[in-house]
């Protein structure tokens, strides 16, 4: 079987917080690639605040293009209507059966997963690699695992990556501000949105 990470979001704008967690990913689980998913439209984000799809999707294949392990799917982009994550993998599943699915979340995303739409069927279609927010609670974090692997019997494995507490929403504070943004994100990343004037 093929093994294929896959890490999403809105990636409004995509920074290294993503990357590295794809990265340790990658590594730790011997995965032969990781998917990189720009969500369409989420019914969890504000749209007046979110960039348009073909400037996000430009930002994340630039972001990850150095990277021959890392690839872009439009796979949500490209349907229309909101972006549900049940419905994404069972696509890539009826079309590559002989691919294990990996997916990539962290903290947050764990402690909501049950929130989304048919978290069944996500536990069902992909292993759950979940990330520790630093500061977090270890116990609170092994609990929610242990919970969630019970009522559904899911496949979740401990990502033991140093989770970078970088947040979109920081990155685009800081450059409305006028802050340096340097370091947060790759630096092809920070020349094209000073270049178009993104998030001022």
């Amino acid at each position: 079987m093929k093994k294929v990470g896959i890490i999403g979001g809105t990636f409004n704008p995509i920074h290294l917080g993503h990357l590295i967690l794809a990265e340790c990913a990658y590594d730790e689980f011997d995965l032969d690639e990781i998917l990189f998913i720009p969500t369409g439209i989420s019914h969890f984000k504000d749209p007046s605040i979110v960039l348009d799809k073909k400037t996000r999707i430009t930002l994340t294949g630039e972001a990850i293009g150095e990277n021959p392990h890392f690839a872009l799917s439009t796979i949500e982009t490209d349907r229309p209507g909101n972006s549900y994550t049940s419905e994404t993998l069972d696509i890539l599943k009826k079309e590559n059966p002989d691919t294990e699915y990996y997916l990539i979340i962290g903290a947050d995303s764990l402690f909501q997963i049950e929130q989304w739409k048919c978290p069944a069927d996500i536990m069902k279609n992909a292993v759950i690699l979940a990330a520790k927010r630093k500061g977090q609670s270890t116990k609170e974090f092994l609990d929610k695992i242990e919970e969630i692997k019970q009522k559904y019997e899911a496949d979740i494995r401990l990502l033991p990556c140093t989770y970078i507490d970088i947040s979109s929403t920081e990155i685009r504070e800081r450059i409305k501000t006028g802050k340096s943004i340097r370091y947060l994100v790759p630096e092809v990343t920070e020349k094209y949105i000073k270049k178009h004037h993104l998030y001022e």
